[in-house]
């Protein structure tokens, strides 16, 4: 099933959205600037392509160098409580992946998103899938409580630049597991920490950097690294 054009009431700066055919269940995607350098970003479990961080930082991101494209799962847009098993979230990554490059002509493809959204990224990139580079917004190291639960193994066969943007009260990411990992993984593998800040990037009352400002320098980290490791213009 080809994909559905993008509305073509937008204007360059607004959202315009596509539909996609993932194993004959659609998915919808919002498409943001226009681009050579294409940023392709999941949502967590419990969110969708509106999740309000992922929203924010495609306004973030600059639309003249990059074109931010957010999707929804199967399950998100059947609106289904549980995640679709693996696989299926693995292909959606590489239907959106090969859309970006095929029909929205990216000349560079970073995968990435939100926990979940990221960690599938990156099992579909250590399968084979080709792209530039992998951005993690927290990505989850492990479930909550279960340090011994880690999903790291397929990590070490991805070669291209990673960013992990985490924050140092994550639950999903004990710090120091989190960073054994990465010195496995060597110079391939980026770790930006934010101070104080939980699995959502929240902040506590009274912390150096509020919640809102702590989103903010994780976008600025994101830009930077895409425009250093990836080397966008």
């Amino acid at each position: 099933m080809k994909a559905q054009a993008p509305k073509s009431t937008a204007s360059p700066g607004e959202e315009r959205v596509a539909t996609l055919d993932v194993s004959g269940r659609p998915i919808s995607v919002s498409i943001h600037g226009h681009g050579r350098c294409a940023v392709v970003l999941g949502p967590g479990a419990g969110g969708t392509r509106l999740t309000p961080q992922l929203v924010s930082l495609a306004g973030f991101l600059d639309p003249q160098s990059f074109t931010t494209v957010l999707f929804n799962f199967p399950y998100q847009e059947a609106r289904r409580k549980f995640p679709d098993p693996a696989p299926v979230l693995e292909e959606t990554v590489t239907r959106v992946a090969a859309f970006a490059r095929e029909d929205l002509g990216a000349g560079k493809v970073v995968l990435g998103g939100r926990s979940m959204g990221g960690r599938m990224a990156s099992q579909a990139v250590a399968s084979g899938l080709a792209c530039d580079g992998l951005a993690f917004l927290a990505y989850p190291l492990h479930p909550p409580g279960q340090e011994t639960k880690l999903r790291d193994s397929h990590l070490p066969s991805i070669r291209v630049p990673m960013l992990f943007l985490q924050g140092t009260r994550d639950e999903f990411a004990r710090l120091d597991l989190l960073e054994a990992v990465l010195a496995r993984l060597g110079p391939n593998a980026q770790l930006a920490l934010f101070e104080d800040a939980d699995h959502s990037f929240k902040t506590r009352r009274g912390a150096a950097a509020t919640s809102r400002q702590t989103e903010a320098a994780v976008f600025a980290r994101l830009a930077d690294w895409l425009r250093d490791a990836v080397r966008v213009p």
